[in-house]
């Protein structure tokens, strides 16, 4: 889906940061439907991880996005992000102008939201609305010890079901990341309980392929397809087994170096007709770039052609897979 483009005046916008938390509501609940209701394009369009950018500043990010070939930012606003939660009122709207001005559309972002009844959550969301960002990644879940698997999942059910309400009223769209290891959601079956609480249009999945591999090996395609319905945004990287201080353990590499199968995987996404919001991370060697570190080890050139490289087979393995 692609989001419509801001409607709010220059005036408007300073208003709207002027007046703070108090005005966001006003703006978020206006017409929210209006730019989710679009056809999906049919050419990829690919947001960088801004993870991978946060040695540079919001103007910085974002010329190197568009110098590099990225149709779009998704934006670390979170713990240690590009923008602190508790900074988002100020701050995101920095962000987003920043990345007008370099023609980018603000539409991506990774959060830590959850809790719908959370104030900094829910003034996260009402920012981001109010700004025209349109899908967000969530909070990632973990089993608790003292209850039972089943007992947790229908907890967490109950939890989407309030924070899709939440995004409906905004005109929002959360997905919730398969991360490998001991993650709700890493062996993709457990995480269907969950997303079957809701309706599966303002919250569900997003799919991300390597921790997929690295949890289902040869199974992801039945992953996959069971998935599938929930599928709101993509994540793409790449990785394989390594020993390393002496125990076997997924490690990044770059796009096309490691055991995903992206032919296979671009050839299952055109087949089901899954056309999302596609957010590249980069987390092989970068310098501490792929750490988000505000300091890196090597020269600014050489990751920002790192980053490209991958791109540049993203796009090439999207065009030939059939």
């Amino acid at each position: 889906m692609n989001p419509c483009s801001n409607k709010y005046s220059r005036r408007e916008f300073a208003k709207l940061s002027a007046m703070g938390l108090a005005s966001i509501p006003l703006l978020a609940f206006q017409d929210p439907l209006s730019k989710l209701q679009e056809e999906p394009e049919a050419d990829l369009k690919v947001h960088l991880f801004s993870k991978q950018l946060q040695f540079l500043d919001y103007n910085e990010m974002s010329a190197a996005a568009v110098a590099m070939g990225f149709d779009g930012l998704d934006l670390t606003v979170r713990r240690k992000g590009h923008v602190l939660p508790e900074n988002v009122i100020e701050d995101l709207p920095k962000a987003a102008a920043a990345m007008k001005k370099h023609g980018l559309s603000p539409k991506l972002m990774s959060t830590n939201v959850w809790d719908a009844n959370n104030m900094v959550n829910k003034t996260v969301l009402e920012t981001a609305s109010s700004l025209g960002f349109t899908h967000y990644r969530t909070d990632w879940l973990k089993y608790p010890e003292d209850k039972s698997i089943t007992e947790s999942q229908t907890l967490y059910g109950k939890q989407a079901k309030a924070l899709e309400e939440l995004n409906e009223k905004l005109g929002l769209i959360g997905g919730y990341q398969n991360h490998s290891g001991n993650h709700v959601g890493a062996p993709i079956w457990d995480l269907l309980p969950i997303l079957e609480a809701t309706e599966g249009k303002f919250m569900g999945s997003q799919y991300d392929i390597r921790h997929a591999v690295a949890e289902g090996g040869q199974s992801w395609e039945l992953g996959l397809r069971r998935i599938k319905p929930f599928i709101n945004s993509i994540v793409i990287k790449d990785f394989k087994w390594g020993i390393k201080n002496g125990t076997w353990q997924p490690m990044h590499v770059p796009l096309g170096e490691g055991m995903v199968d992206f032919n296979r995987y671009f050839s299952l996404l055109k087949k089901y007709k899954i056309n999302v919001p596609v957010s590249l991370h980069v987390e092989h060697d970068l310098g501490g770039a792929e750490e988000g570190h505000s300091k890196i080890t090597i020269p600014k050139k050489e990751v920002l052609s790192r980053i490209k490289k991958d791109l540049l087979y993203l796009k090439d393995a999207w065009e030939n897979a059939e």
